[in-house]
């Protein structure tokens, strides 16, 4: 991307040099929705062996493949910096656009930290038990190795994307490897010696939607994050023609990545009660040996700063659109000189994740589904906007089915995330959606106030559409 200037004064010029292939597309979108099968552990432990493979097969048909057909259709029609937060900008008017950034960028701030803190602990772990180190037992040394993970992924970022997009290829191919020995030699045991795998379907100690109900905010974060690249959309080379066909791809290879490992853990691993968080090295162990295990830890370390590098390219650029905006200070546009790339938006956005790496987050899993799901469904409103307000618009890809399609594509996610709501309330009470609503709340808050002291009432930046002839 080249630097951001406008055409009398509205719609930004960029000149983009370093573009993004569909190969490097892929990888950074399985990092931005998966990153692999770590995480999913405590599926099956608080659901049951049963539950967590129908959840892992349900979700991508019910939650992921709408989503990505609402995405292949705006990300098509719209291919424009910031992606999301264009869209909805242009659909539903300047507020609901506001809405859609800061939701998305304040769960960023829990999201982006996990990571980092992720790497430090696999790190941590892998010292302890190869080599008895204990120095990542120190918090403040501890802090400093998610420091190094940060900063380092900063600078690969200011790069550019097609830095990232390479690294990518090279973290997906270290990642899936393991997981896919694990997979082939745990399956073939399964083959040779059957095991009724899906049992018990769930805990002895759970009702059916009990069981359902936890399990669902575990996978619903592990298949998040589809419209993650298209706030990069003008960086892809093609991306009318790449972007669906990246997640055409995609969304098998994030399924399967989920699907085949606990398969063969199950085969292998049959008490499913001892699966907790970090314990996929330990089944890999057990199917494949100790080195099997262990290069699954290292590719722990791996997945998380992947996560961390597609992540940051990706929600960098909404504090970079929503400060050419004027919502934020004018400085966080500027672009590097060398590089081409929205270099204090990257800065800015790695300094709040660095302070919040002090304090664990795990607990807001729930917050963080709640709030980015919000952001999700002012996108489904904005495909509706569109295809109101503009029925001749261009759409490279179209959702098919016309009205009946898009219904189907829009009650999907959002009868998911109801469900989801309703059984966390029914398990944990009302009191574990407050912090989701007061997270939601900051945005019409801060957006009467941004709009007269920052933004100063000077017009938002212009989204072209093209219509049809």
């Amino acid at each position: 991307m080249a630097e951001a200037t406008t055409n009398n004064g509205h719609i930004p010029v960029r000149v983009i040099t370093r573009r993004l292939g569909l190969l490097p597309l892929v990888m950074i979108m399985f990092f931005t929705v998966s990153g692999g099968a770590y995480g999913l552990e405590d599926l099956i432990g608080w659901s049951g062996p049963g539950m967590g493979l129908l959840l892992i097969l349900l979700t991508p048909l019910i939650w992921s493949l709408p989503t990505a057909l609402m995405v292949a259709e705006l990300s098509t029609a719209m291919p424009v910096e910031g992606g999301y937060y264009a869209w909805v900008k242009k659909a539903l008017g300047p507020f609901w656009g506001f809405q859609e950034g800061w939701w998305s960028w304040v769960t960023s701030f829990v999201d982006m930290a996990i990571y980092p803190v992720l790497f430090a602990d696999y790190l941590s772990t892998l010292l302890t038990q190869q080599f008895d180190i204990h120095a990542l037992e120190n918090e403040w040394i501890h802090w400093g190795v998610t420091l190094v993970v940060i900063w380092v992924f900063t600078a690969i970022n200011i790069r550019g994307s097609k830095t990232v997009g390479d690294s990518s290829n090279w973290f997906g191919l270290f990642i899936l490897a393991p997981f896919l020995v694990m997979s082939v030699i745990g399956i073939f045991r399964l083959i040779q010696n059957p095991v009724k795998v899906w049992e018990p379907f769930i805990p002895p100690d759970s009702t059916f939607f009990g069981a359902f109900g936890v399990g669902l905010f575990v996978v619903m974060w592990n298949y998040l994050g589809w419209d993650g690249v298209s706030t990069v959309s003008e960086e892809i080379d093609n991306p009318k023609r790449n972007y669906p066909r990246a997640l055409a791809l995609t969304i098998p290879l994030v399924t399967l990545a989920y699907l085949l490992p606990v398969l063969a853990g199950l085969a292998v691993a049959t008490d499913w009660s001892g699966w907790t968080a970090g314990y996929f090295p330990e089944v890999a162990a057990q199917i494949g040996g100790q080195w099997l295990g262990a290069w699954l830890a290292i590719g722990g370390l791996v997945s998380a700063v992947g996560l961390f590098n597609a992540l940051l390219l990706s929600i960098s650029r909404l504090p970079f659109v929503m400060a050419e905006d004027g919502y934020l200070p004018k400085a966080i546009t500027k672009m590097h000189p060398k590089f081409e790339t929205p270099w204090v938006a990257i800065i800015v956005c790695s300094t709040i994740y660095s302070f919040f790496t002090l304090s664990a987050f795990a607990s807001l899993v729930v917050v963080d589904v709640i709030v980015y799901s919000a952001a999700l469904m002012l996108e489904f409103a904005a495909l509706i906007a569109f295809r109101v307000k503009h029925p001749n618009m261009k759409r490279p890809y179209k959702i098919p089915g016309g009205w009946l399609g898009i219904f189907l594509v829009t009650i999907f996610p959002l009868g998911v995330l109801a469900l989801a709501i309703v059984s966390t309330i029914q398990e944990e009470g009302i009191g574990a959606l407050y912090l989701s609503i007061a997270a939601i709340a900051t945005g019409p808050i801060l957006y009467p106030f941004l709009k007269k002291f920052i933004k100063k009432d000077q017009p938002d930046v212009e989204v072209p559409i093209e219509i049809e002839d």
